[in-house]
Formats: C-alpha cells, sequence, structure tokens
C-alpha cells in the first residue's frame, strides 16, 4: 500500500513508525520543507520517496501525490489543512486522512469552535467574549475578573496568558494587566494573519486537570484512542510560557488513574456531538482526526479548553508503545468511510512517558534556539527501552541542525509504573545534545511520583465539586459586560 505522510515534525514521525508496522506492507512517501532524519529512514526502509516541498502548499501535495498515486494520504499538522491541501487532493480523487478547510476551523478559529458549542449545546462549553478591537478587549478583560487571554486562531499553542486574582489587593494589577495584554495581543493577531474575523478570545477561567482525548472519525464511527496529558509549560512543575507541550503521560490503558471512565465517555460524547455539529454545519462527513484538550474542572468536569483538527504533539508519540490495532488500516478505513465494527487494541499494563528537549530560547526567543548542531546518540536511547523521534532538526550539508522548535522527543515505557519509565527518559536525554554547547532545555518532572500524585489529588478535589454543582442543578452563570449589561448563560 502506497501512503503519503505530509509534514515533517515529530508527531509525523510517530505516525510513519505507527503506519510502518502495519500488516498492509505500506510504502511510505513524505512530503515535508525538511529532511527530517526519522522521516527520511522511514522512507528508506519502506521503500517509499522523500518530496522535498512545502507542506502547507495545496499545489506541492497534488504535484507529489500525482506522482506517487498514492492508496491513502495523511496530513500530519494543523496549517496545511487550514490552507486546504486536504480539498485539493480530494478534489483530484485522491482518498485522505485529515479534515477539509472548512472543518478544520473547528481548530483554525477558537471563536468558531466556543460559539459552534453554544448554538449545538454541546457539553463542556465555557463563557467567551470575541474581540477584533484593541481597545474593546482591553476594557472587557479588565473588568471581567480570572480570565484567559488568547489569539482568536490557532498558534501552535502561544499567546495564551491566566490572569487570576489571588488576592483581592492584587486584583486592580492583575486587571490593568489582563487589559494591556489583550489589547498588546489584538493588535499583533491582527498584524500577523488575515484569515479570522476577530483577533482576540476572553474566557472565563477555569482550573483542573488537563488531558486529550484524540479520535479517529469517518463522520459516523468514532474511534477514541487512550488519554495523554500533554505539558505545555517549559519548565517543572508547570512554570514558564507555554509551549506546544514539552511531553506526556499516559497509561496504563484507556485512562490514567487521575481519570475515572464515565468522565473518558462524557469526553468522547463531546466529540462525537462535535463531529454532529460539523457535519449539519458544512455538509460534509468529518474524516481524519478530531481531539479535545479537556480540562476536569470544578465547574462543569469534562470541559473543552480547545478542540485539535489532527493528532496532538507529544501525544502521538505516547501511541507508539500503546497501540496494538493495525494502525495504518484504522485511518485507511476512516479516510474510506468504511470505519464501523473497528476495533481497537490496547496494551492495558504499560505505563508511557514522554519528554521533549528544545534548545534554550524556544519557544519565544526561536532566532537563538535555531542553527545549532545537533548530535545524537540513538543506540544510547535505544539502551534505555525507549524511542527516539525528530522533531525540529533538519539535515544540513555538515549533518544535523536545529530548527528552533523543540529539537526531539523521547518516548519510554514500562510495566513497573511511570516513575520507572520517567526514569529512563532523564537517562535517554542525556544522549541528546548540542555540539557549540547550547543548552537544552527539558522537564524532569514528568511522569514523577510527586507529579502524578499531585494530579490525581486535584482531580479528586474537583470531581467532588463538579458532582456537587450537577446534583444541585447549577447550571447558570452570570457576566456582566460593559456597554451590553448583564448576561445569562445557560449551561444546562
Amino acid at each position: 500500500m502506497k501512503v503519503l505522510l505530509i509534514g515533517s515534525g515529530g508527531r509525523e514521525h510517530a505516525l510513519a513508525l505507527l503506519m510502518a508496522s502495519s500488516s498492509m506492507e505500506p510504502r511510505i512517501a513524505v512530503l515535508s520543507d525538511k529532511r527530517n532524519p526519522g522521516l527520511v529512514e522511514a522512507t528508506e526502509e519502506t521503500r517509499g520517496r522523500f518530496y522535498p516541498g512545502k507542506p502547507t502548499s495545496p499545489s506541492d501535495a497534488v504535484r507529489a501525490a500525482e506522482d506517487l498515486s498514492p492508496d491513502l494520504v495523511v496530513i500530519g499538522p494543523e496549517e496545511p489543512l487550514f490552507a486546504g491541501v486536504a480539498d485539493a487532493l480530494r478534489e483530484k480523487g485522491f482518498t485522505v486522512y485529515g479534515p477539509g478547510q472548512a472543518q478544520a476551523r473547528i481548530e483554525k478559529d477558537k471563536a468558531y469552535a466556543r460559539g459552534l458549542m453554544w448554538r449545538y449545546r454541546i457539553p463542556g462549553r465555557l463563557r467567551y467574549q470575541v474581540f477584533t478591537d484593541p481597545e474593546e478587549a482591553s476594557e472587557y478583560a479588565r473588568a471581567a475578573g480570572d480570565v484567559v487571554v488568547k489569539p482568536a486562531r490557532q498558534a501552535g499553542g502561544r499567546g495564551v496568558r491566566v490572569f487570576a486574582e489571588p488576592m483581592e489587593h492584587l486584583g486592580v494589577a492583575v486587571r490593568g494587566a489582563a487589559g494591556s495584554y489583550a489589547e498588546k495581543l489584538a493588535r499583533e493577531v491582527r498584524e500577523k494573519y488575515s484569515d479570522i474575523e476577530y483577533s482576540v478570545i476572553v474566557e472565563e477561567r477555569v482550573e483542573g486537570v488537563e488531558y486529550t482525548v484524540m479520535a479517529v472519525t469517518d463522520g459516523s464511527t468514532l474511534v477514541p484512542l487512550p488519554v495523554v496529558q500533554d505539558h505545555p509549560h517549559l519548565f517543572s512543575w508547570d512554570l514558564g510560557p507555554e509551549t506546544g507541550g514539552m511531553g506526556a503521560v499516559s497509561g496504563p490503558g484507556v485512562v490514567p488513574p487521575y481519570l475515572e471512565l464515565s468522565e473518558y465517555r462524557e469526553t468522547v460524547e463531546i466529540l462525537e456531538k462535535t463531529v454532529e455539529a460539523l457535519r449539519r454545519e458544512t455538509g460534509e462527513p468529518y474524516r481524519g482526526t478530531l481531539s479535545g484538550q479537556m480540562m476536569l474542572t470544578s465547574l462543569w468536569g469534562p470541559t473543552v479548553i480547545e478542540y485539535y483538527a489532527r493528532f496532538g504533539d507529544p501525544e502521538t508519540g505516547n501511541l507508539l508503545p500503546m497501540i496494538r490495532s493495525d494502525f495504518l488500516e484504522l485511518l485507511d478505513r476512516a479516510a474510506s468511510g468504511r470505519l464501523a465494527g473497528y476495533r481497537l487494541e490496547v496494551d492495558n499494563d504499560v505505563y508511557v512517558v514522554n519528554i521533549a528537549l528544545a534548545p534554550a530560547g524556544y519557544p519565544n526567543n526561536r532566532s537563538i534556539a535555531r542553527g545549532h548542531p545537533v548530535a545524537v546518540d540513538e543506540d544510547a536511547v535505544e539502551r534505555q527501552g525507549c524511542r527516539l523521534l525528530y522533531a525540529g532538526v533538519d539535515q544540513g550539508p555538515s549533518g544535523l541542525v536545529s530548527t528552533g522548535s523543540r529539537l526531539v522527543e523521547i518516548v519510554c515505557w514500562s510495566n513497573q509504573g511511570y516513575e520507572d519509565a520517567a526514569t529512563k527518559a532523564q537517562r535517554a536525554a542525556e544522549a541528546v545534545r548540542l555540539l557549540d554547547g547550547h543548552p537544552l532545555v527539558w522537564r524532569r518532572d514528568i511522569g514523577s511520583r510527586s507529579h502524578i500524585e499531585s494530579r490525581v489529588e486535584l482531580a479528586e478535589r474537583v470531581r467532588k465539586a463538579y458532582l456537587r454543582r450537577r446534583a444541585r442543578g447549577e447550571a447558570r452563570v452570570y457576566d456582566w459586560i460593559p456597554g451590553r449589561g448583564l448576561i445569562v448563560h445557560d449551561y444546562s
């Protein structure tokens, strides 16, 4: 089976490995703007081809597909979906795994996603306001109390700021900072992006345990994958700026110890209702991945923080030791509308810890994180029982060079527990270095006993709170908006 994989990062390396083990004898070709050594190796080992090109270019994708005549095209990142690559390929008659441009709007446009949830009364929604005018955004953020200020467009996890008032005497300062940041962000988004209506979204702030559920769907049937918990903050103990993800934990089985099976099922129902809402909105079946970046909150239980129209990164790497089913068959059946009856098999005994390493400077100053020579001892990683995924690297004339993003991911697993897998990951991290001495950054707490226990304790607290609210029938929240007055939000 000939497969064209579009993308260049760690997620795509993981997808290539998951598909390469298929009984369908895949020949994997890759369209990428970087010579990611993991993807190059995948094409060589499966007798595929490597096509240099822009993953976001519909014409480059069509050109590669017409040359290869693949049985299936798999699109990894979000930006090609936003650019209409899936639509262009389908118009030429190719079978594509990945939603069209109109459906990928669920990730691209956060205002659209929130509006969709309220229009179709999808559970797990939050109250929000959207703005184009910087001054209006500032005025609302100053008055709204505890808020999260985000770019209204997907920006790779960057630009999100949380503003909380921990003490009354700090309220004025926090509200002032929220207003100033909302105004600044509105101007920046408007200057950088012209493909969305709004520039800033201000949401109510919630607290709880974050987790991701990725699901494969053909528009009718939805196959949910095991829960993975991403760690977006740069530094240990959830400190520092938000990134695209500095690591993830998963297992054992589909639900980790801080989540109950009923909460997982509620999350799956949210995704199912979202797929149906998108079908009604666009008139087309959603064929690809729909992921919920979730939080278990004291207000509503499973709550949608945002949607992805693709597999998460680094979450996809965690699937490598967990999925026992034929993953390529899963994607092929979804892309061709034949997902009914598919049974996903998962290793229920494995604990997985995935850590990402990045050059210092990431994510806020990528210019100083770019251009460093990279050395990786793959054998040393494998001796720890781990798998290396290449991400933000490019094969240059003199060897591997950093591109300014997360450099590699190291996926480790164990039947003994998270702590054992985490110990392996920390040892394996020593096998990666930058030859010019530039420092690397990675988190040391992911998968540690104290970190997992803190998640479990927090989940227990918020679970008691949201179950109490449900028992009391508390489903309304009141909001005041400058110039508009009192707004009633009905969550029932």
